[in-house]
């Protein structure tokens, strides 16, 4: 049995099938394991771990309010990957839109600025998720921002 994470997100998707195929296929995700019969699977990838789950209204699921696309309208989820060109070059083959292109980006962490290349990109349902591959840090200088 793999480690779980101590916090896991559960996305409610429309489409297991799709989803599947999008954290999968493109993302790179791997499936821990999954209740096909009830349109759920449980995704890890070097320890990012999401759960999928297929809306359906008769099941009485913890849904707090009407689902609408976008999905997830206000939050974006940073996965940290090893290289993001290869998933880049997945979601271009595929002709699957970004939100965001992928660019450098510097963050002040205290004393230090964090650097990543990133890209944003949304599921089938909208979740908007945020690819990173780390630049390494270096000392924070208020001239570059």
């Amino acid at each position: 049995m793999f480690a779980r994470s101590k916090s896991v997100p559960e996305l409610m998707v429309t489409d297991i099938k799709k989803s599947l195929h999008f954290w999968t296929s493109l993302i790179g995700f791997q499936i821990a394991y999954e209740r096909p019969e009830v349109g759920f699977a449980y995704l890890d990838k070097n320890g990012v771990q999401i759960m999928l789950e297929q809306y359906d209204p008769a099941e009485g699921q913890w849904v707090t309010g009407a689902l609408q696309a976008p999905f997830g309208r206000g939050i974006n989820f940073q996965i940290t990957v090893d290289v993001v060109d290869p998933i880049l070059q997945r979601l271009a083959d595929v002709e699957w839109p970004l939100f965001r292109s992928c660019a450098e980006a510097w963050y002040r962490a205290e004393a230090v600025d964090v650097g990543q290349r990133e890209f944003l990109v949304q599921d089938p349902d909208g979740y908007l998720v945020r690819l990173v591959e780390s630049l390494g840090e270096r000392p924070y200088s208020p001239v570059s921002h």
